[in-house]
């Protein structure tokens, strides 16, 4: 005769006999949770970082193009900061824009210099930059560009064939501006914009580098290579601080 087994109540076999989590146990679960959650949420803050920065130089990089394109049609030429005027706005560089309240002028990106050889308006907007901030103001009624030309190549058109060093040029960076004097901005409650050229000004002249990558901004040369730059010493606007708005290095920005 076969005899049946029978396991007692507190075998350890049985799934049903199994004691409960003590409150000491899980509280060590979830302290390790925890741990790991700290571990992992920096990881994929500076991921997410790394890939912003990757968007901002490509960015550049096909304005860049996109710029050695309308010099191959312009006889070699750098293209204008301020085009000239029609229908009651500016031609800037970036497009056609209209004056009117901040945050709501119309704009047209069809009169822009590198339009016909970009045709993709999100090229000019840097993922770094957070339009939804409260210390944000836009210039338009979206954003138009985040990058700055430089303003020496394009107060009038000048030969780039002529340039000695363009490795050492910047032609675009990322750029932005403090503003404490157009409403809503006030000195008492200074707001960050768009701004849409790079230069060496000093003295009275606001900074106008914008140093949103972790302390670095990305900047185009005129060669069409893609660098990195920190800060001027000592030329963070101090308006707003945090917001890592500077001035780039007088010598790759000025024409020698």
């Amino acid at each position: 005769m076969n005899r049946r087994r029978h396991r007692t109540r507190n075998s350890p076999a049985s799934p049903a006999g199994r004691d409960a989590f003590t409150v000491t146990e899980l509280l060590a679960v979830v302290a390790v949770i925890g741990i790991l959650a700290a571990l992992i949420v920096p990881t994929v803050g500076h991921g997410k970082a790394h890939a912003r920065r990757a968007q901002c130089v490509d960015n550049l990089r096909q304005m860049g193009i996109a710029a050695h394109l309308y010099w191959n049609d312009n006889d070699d030429l750098t293209f204008r900061y301020l085009a000239g005027t029609t229908n009651g706005g500016r031609i800037y560089w970036f497009g056609w824009l209209k004056p009117g309240s901040e945050g709501e002028r119309e704009f047209d990106p069809a009169y822009g210099a590198l339009e016909e050889y970009l045709g993709n308006r999100s090229v000019g907007i840097c993922p770094s930059l957070d339009y939804y901030a409260t210390l944000y103001k836009l210039k338009a009624r979206a954003a138009i560009s985040n990058y700055g030309y430089n303003r020496y190549l394009g107060q009038q058109p000048i030969s780039i064939s002529r340039l000695t060093t363009p490795a050492e040029l910047v032609l675009f960076a990322d750029a932005a501006q403090v503003n404490d004097f157009q409403a809503p901005a006030s000195p008492g409650h200074p707001l960050l914009e768009e701004f849409y050229y790079v230069d060496a000004e000093d003295g009275l002249a606001y900074p106008n580098g914008h140093f949103r990558h972790d302390g670095h901004a990305q900047a185009a040369f005129v060669d069409g290579h893609i660098g990195s730059e920190t800060p001027l010493p000592g030329s963070i606007d101090q308006r707003l601080p945090a917001q890592n708005v500077g001035r780039l290095r007088p010598e790759i920005v000025r024409l020698q």
